[in-house]
């Protein structure tokens, strides 16, 4: 990722990430991917070849989606947290918190990146009833390789998250890909 350059949009495998992301634009992209909204379910859902392999829930979306399955937040935590994006793969029955973190200059984001142990946990309790897992991951920017982040790096791994640089491979999330001929 350069600073005027050009982004990943040609990528087949993942999802490439500049400054400005929208989840949606970029899974479209990929052959095979068709994003529906639900009128009757919160987020939209994701298909591969016609068939539903996930749902994305951006910020409030993610609650309506907790409470069209019966679980009470607040009786489970005591305050709302918004993800970026949530992507239920449902072949694995696993909700991957995407939290995008891009910069360019020294800021606020290097301690951002120390809450993933905590905020992952509370995801884990909300989504625990409906018998799902949780992963946290961070896509970063080349900003976050240097030496500096090392230890930032280091932590966000010893605590079960993950990060990613400018890419999220659908093959880690658990997505299928187009067979090429």
């Amino acid at each position: 990722m350069k600073k005027g350059g050009k982004g990943g949009s040609k990528t087949l495998t993942g999802l490439n990430f500049e400054e400005k992301v929208d989840l949606y634009r970029l899974l479209e992209k990929i052959p095979g991917y068709r994003l529906k909204k639900s009128k009757i379910r919160a987020g939209i859902d994701v298909y591969f070849e016609e068939k539903l392999v996930a749902r994305c829930f951006r910020k409030h979306e993610f609650y309506k989606f907790l409470e069209e399955n019966n679980v009470d937040w607040k009786k489970i935590i005591s305050r709302k947290l918004l993800p970026d994006d949530a992507m239920l793969v449902i072949v694995r029955d696993t909700l991957f918190i995407i939290e995008v973190k891009y910069q360019q200059v020294a800021g606020s984001v290097d301690e951002k990146l120390q809450t993933c142990d905590f905020k992952r946990k509370q995801y884990l309790k909300l989504v625990t009833p409906l018998g799902l897992r949780v992963e946290y991951v961070y896509v970063l920017s080349d900003w976050f390789k240097k030496a500096e982040y090392k230890d930032v790096l280091d932590y966000i791994q010893s605590v079960n998250c993950h990060y990613k640089f400018n890419e999220l491979p659908l093959t880690w999330l658990g997505l299928p890909l187009k067979k090429s001929n």
